[in-house]
């Protein structure tokens, strides 16, 4: 499976399909966020610390630009919000988080995409309504395609 199409209708919807991903991440893998302002990645990435069993909140990172959190393996929490400049974005010397031994989910990651991994899971978050969000989950590798295909087996209710 190369795409899965998704829309929440809640907050508590979205937080279980982060929590349902974060049950899956592998060391290594890398989550790519990409969505207006309100969409729902630093919603979706609080679940994915819940599934890695993480008990502290998730707070996006905006301002310090990654935070690291441990659960079951690092997660590797980066914000490129407030970046413009691929330049900038290259000189933060993130392949150490990129490659490093836990997870990482890049909010923003549109403004970053020649410098991540080749290999990594796109998730496109849109906004439909006051708390309906639509996500459009993409492979980018025979890794991605069996995580997609796990997450359709263990939320059927999305």
């Amino acid at each position: 499976m190369n795409n899965l199409n998704l829309i929440t209708h809640s907050l508590e919807q979205t937080y279980e399909l982060g929590r349902g991903m974060g049950r899956l991440v592998q060391p290594h893998d890398v989550l790519l966020l990409v969505g207006e302002l309100g969409a729902g990645k630093t919603c979706l990435t609080q679940g994915i610390a819940w599934g890695l069993g993480i008990e502290e909140y998730t707070l996006s990172p905006t301002f310090v630009i990654m935070r690291e959190l441990y659960g079951r393996m690092p997660l590797y929490h980066i914000d490129l919000y407030r970046l413009d400049d691929i330049g900038e974005i290259a000189a933060l010397g993130l392949d150490d988080y990129l490659y490093g031994d836990g997870v990482c989910v890049v909010e923003w990651a549109e403004k970053g995409l020649s410098v991540m991994p080749v290999e990594h899971l796109m998730v496109e978050i849109g906004h439909l309504g006051d708390t309906e969000r639509s996500f459009q989950l993409k492979a980018g590798s025979q890794r991605y395609r069996k995580m997609l295909e796990q997450l359709k087996e263990t939320i059927p209710e999305l």
